[in-house]
C-alpha cells in the first residue's frame, strides 16, 4: 500500500512445469560407473540402508577416478585399467588387513568380526534361501500315507507288496 491508499499486488509466483517430460539426471562419470557394475558385480552395496552414507560405494570411486585420469590427459583405456587395478589392490588389501583381525581375535579368544565382502552368489543365495518350515498339516498328512501304506502291504498276498508304488523317506 502506497500513501494514497492504493495496494499494489505482485503477480502470482510462476513455477517451471515439466510439461509431462521429466529429465533423467546423468552424472558425467555414469558410463564409467556402468562399465564397472559389469565389470565387478560383487561390488553393489551389501547394505542398501546404508546408501546415503558419506562412504561412497565402489562403483562412484571407480568412475571419478577414471573422469580424473581422463581430465589429466591419459587415454580412457588406461585410465579404466589403472582405475580396475586400483580397485582390486584396495579390495585385496582390505581381505588381508580382515584376515589378519580374524586372526587377532582367534589368539585373543574372542569371535571373529563379520565377514565384510560378500561373494554376488552368497548374497543372492542367501536372499533367496528361505527356511523350511513343516506345518503340522504336513506331518499328519506324512503320517496317514505311511499308514495307508502299511495297511496295503499286510494287505498284500505273499506278504511282499510290490514296492514300486511306494516312496520310501
Amino acid at each position: 500500500m502506497n500513501a494514497n491508499g492504493v495496494v499494489f499486488s505482485s503477480p502470482p509466483p510462476v513455477f517451471p512445469r515439466s510439461n509431462g517430460k521429466i529429465q533423467k539426471i546423468v552424472l558425467p562419470e555414469d558410463p564409467y560407473v556402468r562399465k564397472f557394475s559389469r565389470k565387478h558385480p560383487e561390488a553393489k552395496l551389501v547394505d542398501p540402508i546404508k546408501v546415503s552414507a558419506f562412504i561412497p560405494d565402489p562403483a562412484r570411486v571407480y568412475g571419478s577416478r577414471v573422469l580424473e585420469l581422463t581430465q589429466h590427459g591419459i587415454s580412457e583405456d588406461d585410465a579404466l585399467s589403472v582405475a580396475s587395478m586400483e580397485y582390486v589392490a584396495d579390495r585385496k588389501e582390505k581381505k588381508k588387513a580382515y584376515k589378519r583381525l580374524k586372526e587377532l581375535a582367534v589368539l585373543q579368544d574372542k569371535d571373529a568380526p563379520p565377514k565384510p565382502y560378500l561373494s554376488a552368489k552368497k548374497d543372492l543365495q542367501t536372499q533367496v534361501k528361505k527356511t523350511p518350515t513343516e506345518t503340522p498339516s504336513v506331518r499328519r498328512l506324512v503320517n496317514q500315507l505311511k499308514q495307508q501304506k502299511d495297511v496295503f502291504l499286510q494287505d498284500k498276498p505273499g506278504g511282499n507288496a510290490n514296492q514300486e508304488h511306494w516312496i520310501d523317506e
